[in-house]
Parts: structure tokens; sequence; C-alpha cells
């Protein structure tokens, strides 16, 4: 790689990452600073530094598979969580290298939403949070997470009153900032 071609990749407005299996091969400054990690930390690291719990860890794997095997691409908006615990919201694009396999070679750009870390979530809100997101329905939510719709219902009535929003909408644009 000749030193432009370097400077544009390190550099890059947004953290990009080759991954391999859902280890991480290559990921530029960017990425290293909006996760909370120094780069060479995480070469050769699974992604599963990167969630608070296996389960969330697990969970995430599945989402946006049938679209990589049928078209290449996935895009979504997530939450994530830096080094130290605090969550931060990103657009995230993926484009496998391989759709038979989407995961054995897969290009990621994670673009930041928000930098917002006031009324820090459980892990449980995050979750429902993800879904919420996503567009899924509590119902959906609690079939992805192994709950009862009941539990995601309460989950969101909490975040609604913690975040002093009216519906699901509003509290999507209010944790994801202005970004979104």
């Amino acid at each position: 790689m000749d030193e432009s071609t370097f400077l544009a990749w390190d550099h890059a407005p947004q953290g990009l990452v080759l991954a391999e299996d859902r280890i991480i091969r290559a990921c530029n400054r960017t990425f290293a600073e909006l996760v909370g990690h120094a780069p060479n930390h995480l070469i050769g690291q699974s992604f599963r530094v990167l969630y608070a719990s296996d389960a969330e860890f697990d969970t995430i794997r599945d989402i946006g598979l049938s679209a990589l095997r049928d078209t290449g691409f996935y895009s979504d908006e997530r939450m994530m969580q830096r080094a130290g615990g605090s969550p931060f919201w990103v657009r995230f694009r993926a484009r496998t290298l391989t759709p038979e396999a989407p995961l054995a070679r897969l290009v990621m750009s994670f673009a930041p939403l928000s930098r917002t870390t006031e009324n820090p979530m459980t892990p449980r809100e995050r979750d429902v949070v993800q879904g919420l997101a996503r567009g899924q329905t509590s119902k959906e939510i609690a079939r992805t997470l192994a709950l009862s719709p009941r539990t995601v219902e309460d989950v969101r009535a909490r975040l609604l009153r913690k975040h002093e929003v009216r519906n699901a909408a509003e509290l999507i644009r209010k944790l994801a900032g202005p970004g979104l």
C-alpha cells in the first residue's frame, strides 16, 4: 500500500474494518479511537471484545446475514459500547467479499451518529433499543432476545420514562442525537 492510500485508509472520517469470521484483521485509526482501543490491540481479536455480553455478541451475528447472502450488502444503525462501557450510536455498513459465507470476509464501516453518554443504559435496555432502532415490534424483539413480550414492554416503558419521551421514535431520535 502506498503512503497516500495508507493515509486515506487510516484517517478516513469513519471507522473501517476488514474482518474474517468475526476476527478483526485490519482496522483504521478512526475505528480504534471510536471504540476506545489502540489499533494494535484490536488486530487479531474477536469482535466479542466490543460487546458487553456473549448474548449481545451472538445476537448481532445473525442480523443482516440474509441481506449479505442475497445482495452482498447490509446497513443499519446500532448502538455499540466503548472500552470502559460508554454507549454510542453508529451507522453500520457491511459488504461481504464471500456471499456464500457472508462472515468469512467482510469489509465494514462505522460512522458515529452521537457521542451521548447521559442516562447510561443497562445491557437489557441496550438490547431493546437496538431492536427498536431496527424497527422491530416488541414481539419481534422478545423472540430475538428469548424474552416474553411483556418483559420487552416493561423495558420499553422504563426507557420512555427515563428519557422523558412519548414514543419509541422520539426515543431513537433522542438517543441518536442530531446525526440521525
